[in-house]
This record gives C-alpha cells, structure tokens and sequence, in this order.
C-alpha cells in the first residue's frame, strides 16, 4: 500500500535495479566478441567460418603476427567460442587472433580427416588473404585443444588431407604451434584410432614429425585421462631428436581441458603462451597477465 512513495521501497528498487545491471555489465565484459566474421570455405553448403580480433587501432596496411585457434571436442563437436578469451587477450598484445569453425561429425556427419582438411584450408586461406587482414604471413601461428590441437599440429606436420582443388602451392604449415592436451597420437593406443586406423599413420602428428617441424609448446595436465604424460613426453624427444624447439608444460593434478577460463590454469598457460610467442619475436613489451590472472581482462 503507497509502496511507490515509500523511501525504503524504492531504495531497495534502486539496489535490485543496480545489482541487476551489475550483473549484464559483467557478463559482457566476461563474454569477448569478435570483431569481425568471415567466411573462408564452402562446401557442401557448409559454410564455414572465422571469428577474427583485432589490435587496438588495426590497420588493413599493418603486417602483424596472427594466431589462429581450433576448437576441442573429440572431431565430434565443439564451439568456435572456445578460444574467444585466449583471442582477445592476444588481441590486446598486437596479434591478430582468428578462431576457425570447421566440420564435425554431430553437425556435418563428417570424418576427423575432413577436420583437417578445413583447418588446413582455414591457414591457407588466411595466408591468400594476409593483405587485407593485415598480416604477415611469414608469423602465423596455429593452436587448439584436444582434437583441435591434433587438427593445429596436422596443419603443420601432415602431408596428406587436402581440399580436392584447393591451392596447395599456398603453404598450410603454420610457423609455429600452441598446442594444449593435443591428442597428437594416433597410432595404436593413441586416442581415437579406432576411427582412424584406415590412415593413421599419415594422420597420426606425433609419427610424421621431421626436422621442418615449427617450434612448439605443449602444454598438458599429469591426470589427463586421454593423453598419458609419456606421449607427451615422446612427442618432444621425437621433437628434438630432429632438431626441432618443443616446449612441454605439465601442470600437477590437472585433467583435460584444464586450460579454459575461468578455470585457474587459465592465466597460467595464457602467461606462458605469451612467453613462448614473445620468444619467436611475435609478441613486444612484458605479458598483461599473471599466473592468478590479474590483467587478463585487459580492454581492446
């Protein structure tokens, strides 16, 4: 009764109204969204693909180094979102930063080749296009996880699996890779080579490793149920044997997918995928993040 005309009422409607927009503003800035999308491959009517950001500021005349993402989810599933906050804050360093869709089988009923067959055309693509993107072509990175880090390490090790009338004078070897719980083998008690034992041996990226492999950096959890610490391990040697950089970071306790936000290891591999891509020369000035994670929202 008067509840409108009385103070404690509408104190208390001003304080629900705030918390409410409180709430829309966080969920805003916890939600990155691309800056532009843009198609890079149709087939089958499948249109296919990818969410870029930008550097503050950019520009079609720069040259900068880029990155571009590929989403986990066994060749089965998966969302291009993934990697939209790695995205933003590499972003915010000065790369350009492109997460890729691409086919899988619960919404293409597609096969994991034809995954690296689009990832493969996604780096090719962006390579054909580094002018208007603004991109050196020569600093083009590739990264995913799980079944998108097999689909980023393929990009670059296997030879096989291109598009049927896709220019393959246009290189897909990325010149680096970002690689977290990659399931990188294939093989014979490797993850899922029941599916893809036709052609393992060609698909498999830990057993087509030669001495053209781009410099790497695993990261992986020691209780990862699908990718044993030894693979992990075998990769590198195989990695170093042929005079190839390989960087492998554990993380003590950790399980699959260990590495998505807001999960706490997070901050901890962005800090050292910052590292490790400032190392090659592709990133300038000291990281925005820390291992607990402050700066990691720095605004584009």
């Amino acid at each position: 009764m008067g509840g409108e005309n009385n103070p404690s009422v509408n104190l208390m409607k001003w304080f629900l109204y705030a918390f409410v927009f409180s709430l829309l503003s966080s969920s805003a800035i916890a939600s990155p969204q691309p800056d532009a999308v843009v198609e890079y491959k149709v087939i089958d009517d499948v249109k296919l693909q990818l969410h870029v950001f930008y550097p503050p500021g950019h520009q079609s005349s720069d040259k900068r180094p880029a990155i571009v993402f590929f989403f986990g989810g066994g060749w089965n599933g998966g969302t291009v979102k993934q990697f939209y906050p790695q995205s933003e804050y590499l972003a915010s360093r000065g790369m350009v930063a492109l997460s890729a869709d691409y086919r899988v089988k619960s919404r293409q009923g597609t096969s994991p080749q034809e995954c690296v067959k689009d990832g493969k055309s996604a780096v090719r693509w962006i390579r054909a296009h580094a002018k208007e993107l603004g991109i050196d072509p020569d600093k083009l990175v590739a990264s995913g996880g799980s079944a998108g880090g097999h689909v980023a390490a393929a990009t670059a090790l296997t030879d096989g699996f291109n598009e049927d009338g896709e220019d393959v004078s246009i290189s897909c070897r990325p010149k680096a890779l970002v690689l977290f719980n990659p399931v990188f083998d294939n093989g014979p008690g490797g993850y899922g080579h029941d599916r893809v034992k036709a052609y393992w041996r060609a698909f498999s990226p830990l057993h087509n490793i030669d001495e053209q492999a781009p410099p790497t950096i695993v990261f992986l959890g020691t209780k990862d149920k699908l990718i044993p610490v030894a693979t992990a391990k075998q990769y590198q040697r195989r990695m170093e044997d042929v005079g190839a950089r390989c960087e492998l970071r554990l993380y003590k306790g950790q399980q699959h997918g260990f590495f998505n936000k807001p999960r706490k290891s997070y901050a901890e591999t962005l800090l050292e995928t910052d590292l490790f891509l400032a190392s090659l020369g592709y990133l300038q000035g000291p990281p925005t993040v820390t291992r607990d994670g402050v700066g990691s929202t720095t605004p584009r």
